[in-house]
Formats: C-alpha cells, structure tokens, sequence
C-alpha cells in the first residue's frame, strides 16, 4: 500500500524542467490515436498538467467573446489535431509543443455555463413528457434525470482530467472511450455520435417542416415544407468554419427565450389548438378518447393528473424519453472541457448551468400542461391556438432552428468525416484541397437524408423517442459509467511510466488485470464499480423499451388513415 501510495504522489507531482536531451519517445510525435500509448502514459502527463493548471488564475469571463473565442479556438485545435503525427517539422520542440496546445485553452466556467445552457436550453418538448405521466410522476422524472445527467457530467469530468494533458490534449467524446477502452470503443462512440447528430437534423427538419406548413395555414403541399428548410440548411452548412456561426448562435438564444415567454401568455388567455392534436397531443399518445369531438362538435374539456393518466404503458414512456432530449448536450462537455484554461472549475458551470435548465424546464413544463391537459402538443408553442401568436412563435423558433440546423449539419459532417471517412477509409484531411472538395460533396448528401426522414416520417413525437432511445440515452447515460468502470479497473491496476525513455512497467495485463481491477481498491471503490455496472445496464434496459415504445407508438400512428409518407397533407391538419 506504501509502494502504490509513493507511487501515486510521484505522478501527481509537478515534473521537474525538462532535459536538455530529448525524451526517447516524445509525445510530439506520436499519432494522434496511437495505441502504443498506454494508460500510464496518458496518467502521468494529465496529472502533471492539473498541477499546473491549479497554479493559473482562471480567465475573466466576458459574455460578448464566449463564442468568438470558443469557435476560433476549436477552428485551430482542430487543424492542430489533423497535424498532431503527420509531421515533426511543424513544432521543433517539446516545449514548443506544449505551449500550442497550452495556448488553446482560454475559457472559463462561466463560459461553459453559457455554452450549456444554449446547447441544451429548449424546453418545447417537456409539457408533453410531463403530461404523459402526470404532474408528480412527470417532475419526479425530470428531477431524477436531471440528477443522473450531472452524475454522468462528473464521470466524464472525472475521467477527462485522468487522460488530458497538453502532450495528449483530449478534444472529444471518442478520445475518453479510446484511452479508457481502445480503438472499437472509440469507433462505437464516433460511430454513434455522428448518427445521432444526423438523426437530430432529421428531427429538426421534421419539426420546422410543421412549423412552415402551419404558418401558412397548409396551404402550402407538406412535402415541400421541409424541402424549403432543407435548402437553406445546405446553403447555411456549406460554411466549414463553426466561427461565423458565433453571433448566431447568440441571436439563436435569445429567440428561444422570446418563444418560451410568448408561448407562455399565449396558452394562459387562449383555449387549445384542439385542431392539430390527433397526432402528437398527449391524448393522442395515451388516451385518443380524451380529445375526440363530442357529438355535438364540442371537445371535452381540459384535465390534469397529479399521477400517471393512464395504464398505457408505451404513451408514458415515450413521454419519458422526450425528457431525456432535455439533457441531451452531454456529449459536448469533453469539447467545453478541453479548451479551458482550469478544467478544475468545470463542476461549477455545469452544476449551476443545469440548476438553471431543471427551473426553466419544471415551471414551463408544468405551466402549459396546466392550461392545456390532454391537448398539450409536442412541440408546444404549437399547440397555441391563437393565429397571430402562434405565427409569432412559429417564426422566432424557425429562425433558431435555422441556426440549430446549421450547427447540426456542421458538427454532424464533421464527426462522420474526420471519425469514420478519415479514419477508417483514408479519405483527405478537411483541412486539404481534396477534402474541402468531399466535404462540400458530402453536405447535399447529408441533407438529403434529413429530407427522406422528415419526409417519411410524420409523427415526430415518435421519432423523437427512436433518437431518444438509440442515441441519446446512450449518450448520456449508457456510455459514461462504462467509461468510468473502465477508467477506474485500469488506475487500479496502474504501473508506471518512465518519461525518459517511454517504459511503462505493469504487473498484470490482460483479463487478469479486469478482474483484479474491478475488486481492488477497497470495499467502496468495489461498490462504485458494482453500481457503475448495474447503471450501465439499466441504461441499456431503458434504451431497449424505449425502441420498443416508440416503434409501437409508430405502427399506432400509421393505422390512422391520414398518416402518409410524402405526402401533400400536412399531420398537423388531419384531424380537421
């Protein structure tokens, strides 16, 4: 126990100057996904590099540079990693190596506060969950997944702080999985992150297909709604640099915050848009009784349930899992965390940001559920009845849905091109002449496929919860225990590394170092790994109903004679 307590303080102390002699192995020239690298490697520099940063004074926070700064930052990390490998003329040094990296991590928590809140601040879709489960039920849940997602941001934190380093900077999700796990587990994240990404374009583009169609009373053929989004989505993505996306993304912002407030007032002094609410209302998901016309051509009127509404089971869980988009934007905190100057103070903007997110989403969730019931829609600012209102929401969010669409294609694109073209079948590098040239091939063909989805697929409640339960849930909930249960058999096992020469000394390798892994460290630690383990696998059981959920909740929507693919009616308008 000495032994490995020595041990531990010798690589968390601060290194001494470096040698005049080059190090045998020097980080610089290694490949940027080099499985040479062992854990021990990746430890000893990312604990030198923490005791560094717990000497720097954090950044003062400028709101007006959050994202200028941020982008043009993430613009250079990214051709810098492109180069990490490929040449050793570039940097000629290893200090020199060291201050680049260093040089690209200038933000602070209050930065990252920002940046999480707008990646993740839409809280449109939570009166539906919470009116599929009810008033207790449905806040009960958003607490409990607001709980576990910060749980999930503290094991990334937790993870990331063991690998980064400025000689091995982490600069994604796919980096946690390939140091903790290998070269599979970082296609299987990359992998993942990409489809999901294209998935959420999809989604986007079914959403403000609708939106179009009912800002023009539907008049409008519905296949050519989301046609028109999709066109200027491709004109818009076509731009490479995330940098001239900064203002917009400011802009993107405030107008949600406008459509939250207006679609607020709205649904206080007006009745329900009874007329869209056959597909895509809480009634319609749990109890189609409860929003059919009388004989009289009235509708019944409005209610409310403390508990849950009904026995149906499939409606409450696909109302569930479009509270796990609430929390979707996990899978960035690596990129948030990479490029601050104190990743130490990253518990602070998350914690605080998602305090934030919880109160908006409870009070707007439980608000409009409380004036509409049963009529509530998914999104909800469509569900305001009043035609002028409802025209005003609709144009605020399509405008920030034109941004969110961009970033999506951009980041998407970007993910599956240097993560899968790159990597697995050698395509150019973004950064050449060859690769601009696929990369702007790559874009009509991205969003094409955004089309055929939003066009095939007019229930978006239930492709909400297909994403939800294939991507997203394992996003942010499936994958970070597995990460850390990882992370934490590997230190437990640890040997020792040797930067003078690039020796790594190890016991145990193999199963045999899993298995003593999993059971060293002491009875808590033991503990921790047997309930990271059994958070894994709930997380997989959840995902698995949800599949089944909403491909159920799918096969119901389709008997509804209406419901087409490619089609000229717009789902909105068929229960008229």
């Amino acid at each position: 126990m000495a032994e490995k307590s020595e041990r531990i303080n010798e690589l968390s102390a601060p290194s001494p100057p470096a040698p005049a002699q080059e190090s045998y192995y020097p980080p610089r020239r290694r490949h940027v996904h080099d499985s040479n690298v062992t854990f021990e490697e990746y430890h000893f520099y990312a604990q030198r590099t923490r005791e560094e940063q717990r000497h720097v004074a954090a950044p003062q926070w400028q709101w007006r540079t959050v994202f200028s700064s941020r982008k043009k930052g993430a613009e250079a990390g990214e051709e810098e990693h492109h180069h990490h490998g490929t040449s050793s003329n570039q940097i000629t040094t290893d200090e020199e190596w060291v201050n680049a990296s260093r040089a690209l991590r200038t933000a602070s928590w209050g930065a990252v506060f920002y940046l999480i809140t707008t990646d993740i601040l839409g809280p449109f879709a939570v009166p539906y969950a919470i009116g599929t489960l009810g008033f207790g039920p449905g806040v009960g849940v958003f607490t409990a997944f607001g709980i576990v997602s910060c749980y999930s941001g503290y094991l990334i934190w937790k993870i990331f702080m063991g690998v980064d380093s400025h000689e091995f900077p982490a600069r994604n999700y796919g980096d946690l999985a390939f140091r903790v796990w290998g070269t599979t587990a970082r296609h299987i994240v990359n992998f993942l992150q990409a489809i999901a990404l294209l998935l959420l374009l999809g989604q986007v583009t079914i959403l403000f297909g609708q939106n179009i169609s009912e800002m023009s009373k539907y008049t409008i053929c519905y296949i050519v709604c989301p046609l028109i989004f999709v066109i200027i989505g491709f004109f818009l993505t076509q731009v490479r640099s995330l940098r001239n996306f900064g203002w917009l993304a400011n802009f993107g912002f405030v107008l949600n915050l406008l459509a939250i407030f207006i679609s607020m007032g709205a649904t206080a002094h007006n009745p329900p848009n009874y007329s869209i609410a056959l597909l895509g209302s809480v009634g319609g998901g749990i109890d189609p009784d409860s929003i059919t016309k009388n004989a009289d051509g009235s509708y019944p009127p409005v209610m409310t349930f403390s508990g849950l509404p009904t026995t149906n089971l499939i409606g409450s869980i696909n109302g569930l899992l479009s509270g796990v988009l609430a929390y979707a934007g996990l899978q960035l905190f690596v990129e948030f965390m990479a490029e601050m100057r104190r990743p130490h103070d990253f518990l602070k903007g998350m914690f605080v940001a998602q305090a934030v997110i919880y109160i908006v989403y409870v009070v707007y969730g439980t608000f409009i559920y409380y004036y509409q019931g049963q009529y509530t829609f998914n999104p909800a600012y469509l569900g305001v009845s009043n035609y002028g209102w409802q025209t005003a929401g609709n144009t605020l969010t399509l405008l920030s849905g034109l941004i969110a669409a961009a970033l999506y294609g951009n980041i998407g694109i970007k993910v599956f091109y240097n993560n899968v073209l790159v990597d697995i079948f050698k395509a150019p590098l973004i950064t050449t002449k060859g690769g601009k040239i696929f990369y702007a091939a790559i874009v009509p063909i991205w969003w094409s496929i955004a089309f055929v989805i939003a066009a095939a697929i007019p229930a978006y409640v239930y492709f909400v919860s297909i994403i939800s339960a294939s991507c997203l849930l394992n996003l942010s909930y499936t994958i970070p225990p597995w990460l850390a249960l990882g992370y934490d058999i590997r230190y437990n096992t640890i040997g020792t590394f040797d930067p003078a020469i690039g020796r790594t000394s190890r016991g145990m390798t193999g199963i045999t170092r899993y298995i003593r892994g999993f059971f060293s460290g002491g009875a808590f630690q033991v503990s921790v790994n047997i309930w990271h383990l059994l958070y894994f696998l709930a997380s997989l059981a959840l995902s698995g109903l949800g599949l089944y959920a909403s491909i159920e909740g799918f096969i119901e929507a389709f008997k509804i004679p209406e419901v087409n693919s490619f089609t000229c009616r717009s789902p909105l308008n068929i229960g008229s």
